[in-house]
């Protein structure tokens, strides 16, 4: 059942699902994992080049303009933690490069919910800025600290070793303000630091320190190599052999790391095996990145944008429903893929290779690439038609009785060029045949019942809701459509939202025929799809 709210600043009418989600229910996803915990990227920028992590020339970055602004992130994490967010980290980049760092987590702690507002970084500007950012609210720090000694700090993060000094200062500083435990992030490699293990143990005899060791991980363009991985287990098998009683000790719920602590030491020793050992089942992380687009999980590829339907004057409601289909969407565990820049950036991972082993990093768009299976009886191993036969060439329904049902959702946008008299008669609702906007919204609804009707080829999937948006932009002559749609079924719903976004353009064309002959119904295209067994996602490059 649709109900129908006029929205004046924008002459159009939205259409809203009165069946809401409920609170925390939006954050919870289909395997029972409830999210109370998002990570917030204010910056894709960053002051140092670890060569784990980056290029030595850098990354390709957005515009800043399409980056988030400080209203626009507070809008968002405030309606995450009214469902039931109650701790936020503030990552990058590195979140420090961000000149009004201070501004922001003052703006978070005015979020009533929030209880915890920690920051992970590289701890170059903490003696500068975390006595300010303490009094702003922040109340939990991470660092991260790949080695003790200066030459290789030089070498590792591509700067200047003696910046190391820097850090130290931060992180003394740090368990001097009270920051208990105080996190120390660090990427062991087998190559460069593996030696200082025991070093890094002993950071932890005489302050409240929990020294945390992730497992090397690829990135695009980081020169990965499996060799320079250590495995969590071998890394406490080497910590044993200088403390026999190392051994483990309580885990925090929907904690990353695996915890242990020499006896009589202040601080604690952690794991985190995100290579070798998952621990999906007890995920509670969301990530909101600086452009705006939220990732459900940090391993997968797909993201789903909010910057455009916040800029656009999506209500709270609707926001809701975009991020509670992104969570319900989210894998019951990761596929840690590496992405080379070779061949194998065009065709996806050969088949022999453990998707679980590897991670990709976010590309530019987030589509995602890779060969699918040939039709039945063909051999070829390439981009294909799904409602082609294989063998014979002829049109054909495609069978979807072997799969199983999923959340399936999809977003495609329509546009509608009209003259200046079209223009105004929307704007003032003095059109003949009605109200434009709300008509041509209904019929869009309506049309996307009927897609299976319509396209011959099409199933008929039982739509959970759609909801179809249609906005005047009187100072470019125009009408943007915008139609998204959701079902639980074995197929997707991209016709659906497709047909919906058709249908309503062709409405305002005929609505607006007899007083104009100049419409022109364009760019009707998908944006986005989740839930079958490729995600897509694009940017709408609205001009």
């Amino acid at each position: 059942m649709l109900s129908f709210v006029v929205c004046k600043n924008y002459r159009s009418v939205r259409s809203i699902s009165t069946n809401k989600p409920l609170l925390n229910e939006v954050l919870t996803d289909m395997f029972g994992r409830n999210h109370n915990y998002l990570r917030v990227s204010l910056t894709e920028r960053c002051n140092l080049r670890c060569d784990y992590c980056m290029p030595s020339s850098g990354t390709n970055l957005s515009a800043q303009s399409n980056l988030l602004t400080n209203e626009e992130r507070v809008r968002l994490v405030t309606l995450f933690a009214e469902q039931g967010v109650d701790k936020v980290r503030i990552t990058g980049g590195e979140p420090t490069v961000k000149k009004d760092i201070v501004q922001v987590v003052e703006s978070l702690r005015g979020i009533k919910q929030l209880k915890t507002i920690a920051m992970t970084t590289n701890g170059l500007t903490l003696t500068r800025l975390l006595v300010d950012l303490q009094r702003a609210g922040l109340n939990a720090l991470n660092v991260s600290l790949d080695t003790l000694q200066q030459d290789r700090y030089g070498n590792i993060t591509r700067r200047d070793g003696r910046l190391l000094k820097r850090v130290l200062a931060g992180i003394d500083l740090a368990s001097q303000l009270g920051f208990s435990p105080l996190k120390v992030n660090c990427v062991l490699m087998r190559d460069a630091n593996f030696d200082e293990i025991r070093d890094f143990v002993e950071m932890t005899r005489d302050r409240a320190i929990d020294y945390r060791f992730i497992e090397f991980m690829p990135f695009s363009m980081n020169d990965w190599d499996e060799n320079r991985m250590v495995p969590y287990n071998e890394a406490i098998r080497e910590i044993t052999r200088s403390y026999p009683d190392f051994g483990p000790c309580g885990n925090d719920p929907n904690s990353t790391s695996k915890m242990y602590r020499v006896p009589g030491f202040l601080g604690r020793v952690g794991f985190i095996s995100s290579m070798t050992d998952e621990y999906c089942d007890s995920c509670n992380r969301l990530r909101l990145m600086a452009d705006g687009n939220l990732k459900a999980c940090l391993f997968q590829n797909n993201e789903i944008n909010l910057r455009s339907p916040l800029r656009e004057g999506a209500s709270n409601e609707e926001l809701l429903e975009i991020i509670s289909a992104a969570v319900k969407n989210k894998k019951r565990k990761h596929a840690v893929i590496i992405r080379h820049a070779t061949a194998a950036e065009r065709t996806g991972p050969p088949a022999s290779v453990d998707p679980c082993r590897y991670r990709r990093r976010r590309p530019r768009f987030s589509s995602v690439t890779g060969n699918r299976p040939a039709a039945s009886g063909g051999s070829h191993d390439g981009p294909r038609l799904t409602h082609v036969d294989g063998q014979s060439g002829d049109a054909r329904m495609v069978d979807v009785s072997g799969k199983r049902e999923t959340r399936r959702t999809a977003t495609a946008v329509a546009r509608v060029r009209l003259d200046g008299t079209a223009t105004r008669l929307i704007a003032e609702d003095a059109c003949k045949k009605g109200d434009v906007l709300a008509v041509a919204r209904l019929a869009g609804v309506c049309a996307a019942k009927r897609t299976w009707q319509l396209i011959p080829l099409c199933h008929q999937v039982r739509l959970d809701t759609v909801t179809v948006d249609a906005r005047l932009d009187v100072g470019r002559r125009l009408v943007r459509i915008t139609a998204t749609a959701v079902s639980t079924d074995r197929t997707g719903v991209e016709m659906e939202c497709l047909t919906a976004c058709a249908v309503a353009a062709l409405t305002v064309y005929d609505m607006c025929k007899a007083v104009s002959r100049d419409t022109i119904v364009e760019h009707v295209k998908l944006l986005s799809k989740t839930g079958g067994k490729l995600d897509y996602a694009r940017d709408d490059d609205d001009e």
